[in-house]
């Protein structure tokens, strides 16, 4: 799994550490756990926890899959349910080494688990495939530039600009750029249920 991502939301690799293990704690997960929820080894986890390492986006979005939560939510603070206007500035972005960025336009609410994103792809990169959400996952993509390789569970699907697309967030589902141009699209996601682990906690990280 590469651990070489460059984390550009202004929130410092020990701060997300202590998120992440701060969730995994409230979910009752060793690091154990957690490593065999996410398929990341046990020494990455421990790493990112640590601030040790920068993790890629598509280790931070397993890490935050297999706590039933967002990327978002372990960037940000849970804000209030108030009208809130998010400045290009202050948005948290996520770049990744093998070309691509992500951009999350949405606040984090308490109790809410949605994200809305705005993902840029270098033309032909492939962002790699993320692992199935909580079952009553939702997933909505619409491509604004470029041609999107979108593949759900193996099977492909070719989208152009202005066109989009609903599936389960269940399901396994992987994004990639034409060879063409640079491709720029949204994607909203809601989350279903929350996994929680009845243990206790038994890890010393």
């Amino acid at each position: 799994m590469a651990s070489e991502g460059v984390l550009s939301s202004g929130l410092s690799m020990g701060e997300l550490g202590r998120r992440v293990k701060a969730e995994r704690r409230a979910r009752g997960l060793s690091i154990e756990r957690l490593a065999e929820l996410s398929g990341i080894s046990r020494s990455m986890v421990s790493d990112v926890e640590r601030g040790a390492k920068t993790p890629t986006v598509l280790v931070l979005d397993r890490l935050a899959t297999a706590l039933g939560t967002s990327i978002a939510r372990l960037l940000d603070e849970p804000s209030r349910g108030v009208p809130r206007v998010l400045r290009r500035a202050g948005q948290r972005v996520l770049r990744d080494p093998s070309g691509w960025e992500r951009r999350v336009l949405s606040p984090v609410l308490a109790d809410v688990e949605f994200e809305f994103m705005r993902t840029t792809l270098g033309p032909g990169v492939d962002a790699g495939e993320f692992a199935p959400h909580a079952p009553g996952s939702r997933e909505y993509v619409a491509v604004e530039t470029g041609r999107l390789l979108l593949t759900i569970d193996g099977a492909p699907y070719e989208l152009d600009a202005g066109d989009s697309a609903y599936y389960p967030g269940d399901l396994r589902h992987a994004f990639a750029a034409g060879d063409a141009a640079p491709c720029v699209f949204y994607l909203a996601m809601e989350l279903g249920g929350q996994h929680r682990e009845p243990t206790k906690e038994t890890s010393h990280g």
